[in-house]
């Protein structure tokens, strides 16, 4: 199982996380990236990574 996290301090909206990856990142009422669900499954984890690695802030982490 792999965590995730947005950073919120450094997230700038873009929204990439979200459009590659949404059944992993959301997005809030403002546009910021967020995670409900942290705990990533097996099955996710190369989606996780994807919209990580979309975020041109690089505001998401992984673990």
């Amino acid at each position: 199982m792999m965590r995730v996290s947005v950073n919120s301090n450094n997230c700038e909206g873009h929204g990439q996380c979200n459009a590659v990856a949404p059944e992993v990142y959301g997005l809030d009422d403002e546009g910021y990236g967020v995670v409900p669900n942290p705990d990533v499954s097996a099955d996710l984890e190369s989606q996780a990574t994807a919209g990580a690695l979309a975020c041109p802030a690089r505001a998401i982490a992984l673990g």
